[in-house]
């Protein structure tokens, strides 16, 4: 531990490697509300926040978990759940008013065609507002789980229940994901609407 009348101790988030104060600032004084997307080792959370003097408020949210109200039988956390996860959060958030954001992905790599910006397609594809490049979007391809059937599709019966075990424990085969996702897209865009 350093000392000295000069050595300033970081904030404990910080120290944590949690937040990143300097990348917050930009977000917070653009006077507009933040789409936090975040993904962790289960499911992808979705959320709007506003900063208030009390601290931030959290206006909408949406989980991976609630897909499955919906009859979604996949993954929590693929790109084809985090899309789905976006477009709920997108219909929820038109619902209670809000048509803008600003993307906030916290301390995750700016990755081109990853879940974060699954979760941010699926919202602007449900009608929120919020700035982006076409670029950073992964491929379609992707979203609607043709690649992941395409690649279930190549493996033996063996490989297939060893990586696939959680699809096959709830009687559903990743071969069907692409037909299944739009099943579960319709259903969310009848039952939530704006």
């Amino acid at each position: 531990m350093a000392h000295g009348s000069r050595y300033k101790l970081a904030f404990k988030r910080r120290k944590e490697g949690k937040t990143n104060y300097n990348a917050r600032l930009k977000l917070i004084t653009l006077d507009n509300s933040r789409m936090v997307v975040r993904i962790t080792n289960q499911h992808v959370i979705s959320q709007i926040i506003k900063v208030s003097s009390k601290g931030d408020e959290t206006l909408v949210s949406a989980n991976s978990k609630e897909l499955e109200k919906f009859g979604w039988k996949g993954n929590g956390k693929n790109t084809s759940a985090a899309y789905l996860t976006g477009f709920l959060f997108g219909k929820k958030s038109l619902i209670e008013g809000i048509d803008e954001a600003t993307l906030d992905i916290g301390l995750k790599s700016s990755i081109r065609g990853s879940k974060v910006f699954a979760v941010l397609k699926g919202a602007v594809d449900a009608g929120l507002n919020v700035p982006y490049n076409d670029k950073i979007l992964p491929d379609d391809e992707r979203i609607n789980g043709t690649k992941l059937a395409e690649y279930a599709k190549n493996l033996n019966e063996n490989e297939l229940k060893e990586k696939f075990s959680h699809y096959l424990e709830r009687d559903f085969s990743p071969v069907d994901l692409p037909n299944h996702f739009e099943t579960v897209k319709n259903k969310i865009e009848t039952e939530v609407s704006s």
